[in-house]
């Protein structure tokens, strides 16, 4: 259950004791705090978390069901910050989302981690290797997940541009414009691209409330944050702002290249009635002559005329090539 467990003062790590109940107590005693990363734990495991830590029922039973929205509620004791990793499959054209749930108090944090994605040994090295932002207190690993979350999605957003980018050049080649199966490719990508949005949508006005400096009209500060931290939220928050922008101009782009490709299988569509109707015409000609003139006894027409019968299929040969150089021209067949 748990991944990890260690006190931070100082800016420097200390191994927690073997019993983590005693690591909160150990830590408000250094001047420090606790960082305790748990990894989809059951219920009855994470009930001994709450308790020690004092953790609000409401957030708890969020923490264990997951699936939740990227979102920050402020409780008595602590905030609870939910967060929405996302990877991205290349060849599969698939995004995923794991979740990552963090509660924060003056002394503690916990982290509950849902999905097969990254864990979180990575930011807590990173963060051990900086004294000076670790030494904001438990901010800091809110900052450092958070950050490396948002810093993700720029990366995703990168290879989704690069893969539509691709899927664009597919559109409107030649050969496989209006090729079928490229609108349910079309309507895959877009699919992922909403995913993707409800990781990054939601996820703003957290990120605004963390960075905010002070009380307005509408919020007021976020306890629990280092004041000294906010800057870095703020940075967090233009990151994610441009994230948001390009999956907006990703979301309009998939559907203008959505809509060209319909156009071009109209425009295709088209082409080939305009074809079936000429050679319907080429056909349609012979057929109602040989209709009239098809009754052939006593070399019709007019009953007695010996060459009528050859006439009539020259005649017919005649209409057929000049159908064929008339509907050629106008570029029907």
């Amino acid at each position: 259950m748990i991944v990890d467990c260690a006190i931070y003062r100082d800016g420097h790590r200390t191994e927690g004791p073997e019993d983590f109940s005693d690591a909160l107590d150990e830590a408000r005693a250094a001047g420090g705090f606790v960082w305790v990363g748990l990894h989809e734990p059951s219920e009855k495991e994470f009930g001994l978390v709450t308790e020690e830590f004092g953790l609000h029922p409401l957030a708890v039973e969020d923490a264990l069901k997951a699936h939740q929205r990227p979102k920050l509620e402020v409780y008595d004791d602590s905030l609870f910050v939910v967060l929405k990793p996302v990877a991205y499959e290349p060849k599969s054209d698939a995004v995923s989302t794991g979740e990552i749930m963090i509660f924060l108090g003056d002394s503690f944090v916990v982290t509950v981690r849902h999905g097969e994605g990254d864990g979180l040994g990575a930011v807590r090295r990173r963060l051990e290797q900086e004294p000076e932002m670790l030494g904001k207190g438990p901010t800091s690993v809110l900052y450092a997940i958070a950050d490396t979350t948002v810093d993700h999605y720029l990366d995703v957003a990168t290879e989704l541009q690069t893969d539509l980018e691709e899927l664009e050049a597919e559109v409107f080649s030649p050969e496989r414009g209006g090729s079928r199966h490229i609108a349910s490719r079309i309507y895959t990508f877009k699919r992922q691209i909403t995913e993707f949005r409800r990781a990054t949508g939601p996820l703003t006005l957290p990120m605004s409330r963390l960075a905010d400096t002070g009380p307005s009209t509408f919020t007021a500060a976020v306890p629990f944050v280092n004041d000294k931290a906010r800057p870095f939220f703020r940075d967090v928050s233009d990151h994610l702002t441009r994230v948001n922008e390009s999956v907006d101009g990703l979301d309009r782009l998939v559907s203008d290249i959505l809509s060209a490709h319909l156009a071009q299988i109209s425009v295709q569509q088209n082409d080939d009635m305009r074809k079936i109707s000429g050679w319907a015409a080429m056909a349609a000609v012979p057929t109602m002559i040989a209709g009239i003139y098809g009754m052939n006894f006593d070399h019709m027409p007019e009953l007695h005329w010996l060459w009528s019968y050859p006439a009539v299929i020259v005649l017919m040969a005649v209409l057929e090539v000049l159908l064929y150089r008339l509907f050629k021209r106008r570029g029907w067949l």
